[in-house]
């Protein structure tokens, strides 16, 4: 039985020439939505050739610019990236722990970041910091957006954490409790190594989420690539191109997380198919009674 018979039924002939109508309906108005926003530009003299030349022509736009908020909204995402994903095991594993007070505090400190808003953090973080000289001036912005990408992210991926462990068989557990093994020996070496590798494309997901957040960053002067544009479009007097270009950037990055998620599933999912693949051995069947009798 595939996974789409058990969520839901398969459509049915109207059902399916609903969804073809709607599909067209939605495409056509799309289309519509894009003509208009094609003719507003026009109309602004947004689409002039001479708006879009220093994107081609002028290599200051790329090496003083665009490439400057780039690496700035790369490096942010990386910094976050380890530093999320150090707290959401720990964390992850705190919320699983046989201690109460540990699996107490770990569930209040997830749940809490994660119902603040990532842009209230970065905020806060980063009056702090300025107040208290916790950082250089330089550092105070990526410090707070850092700190708030790895407050955040981390919560959700201690809930995956904790999620894949639990979504687990628990005769796995049950066979290392009969062989021996404690309760944390049996969450460190069977449970949690799964758990991961089972998680590992919503991980990678995860990290879009990163990547996407870090350009929240331009509202504490952090300089990544949306606050880059927003310059650029301020010296080159070509505002919507800049930032449809920066739009593009990140898209592209977001396009390229998302094919590692895809490609890493499809890998994990091929392994699961072949690892336990039936081999059969030749076995000797048993004589029957009498078969080698001499007479």
């Amino acid at each position: 039985m595939s996974a789409q018979s058990v969520l839901f039924d398969a459509p049915g002939p109207k059902a399916r020439r609903r969804h073809a109508i709607l599909a067209v309906v939605g495409g056509v108005l799309a289309l519509v939505a894009l003509y208009v926003v094609i003719r507003k530009m026009q109309t602004a003299n947004q689409l002039q050739g001479y708006m879009w030349e220093p994107f081609f022509t002028d290599r200051s736009v790329w090496r003083d610019y665009l490439l400057k908020g780039l690496w700035g909204t790369i490096k942010a995402a990386l910094i976050s990236i380890v530093f999320a994903a150090v707290f959401g095991l720990v964390f992850g594993v705190g919320r699983l722990s046989t201690i109460a007070p540990v699996r107490w505090v770990s569930s209040v400190v997830v749940e809490f970041f994660r119902a603040v808003p990532v842009l209230i953090m970065m905020i806060f973080a980063f009056g702090v910091y300025t107040r208290n000289g916790v950082f250089a001036n330089d550092v105070n912005p990526l410090a707070a957006v850092v700190t708030a990408l790895t407050l955040y992210n981390g919560a959700v991926i201690a809930e995956l954490v904790r999620s894949g462990v639990y979504s687990l068989p628990k005769g796995q557990g049950e066979a290392g409790l009969a062989v021996g093994l404690t309760t944390g020996q049996v969450l460190r070496s069977i449970q949690l190594p799964q758990a991961l590798t089972a998680m590992l494309p919503a991980l990678i997901g995860q990290f879009v989420t990163i990547l996407k957040d870090s350009a929240l960053g331009t509202a504490i002067t952090y300089t990544e690539l949306l606050t880059w544009s927003k310059t650029l479009g301020s010296a080159f007097t070509n505002t919507v191109p800049a930032y449809i270009v920066a739009a593009i950037l990140f898209i592209t990055m977001n396009y390229l997380l998302s094919r590692l998620a895809v490609t890493v599933e499809r890998r994990l999912n091929r392994r699961g198919k072949t690892a336990g693949g039936a081999h059969t051995t030749a076995v000797p069947a048993a004589p029957l009674p009498g078969a080698g009798a001499t007479t």
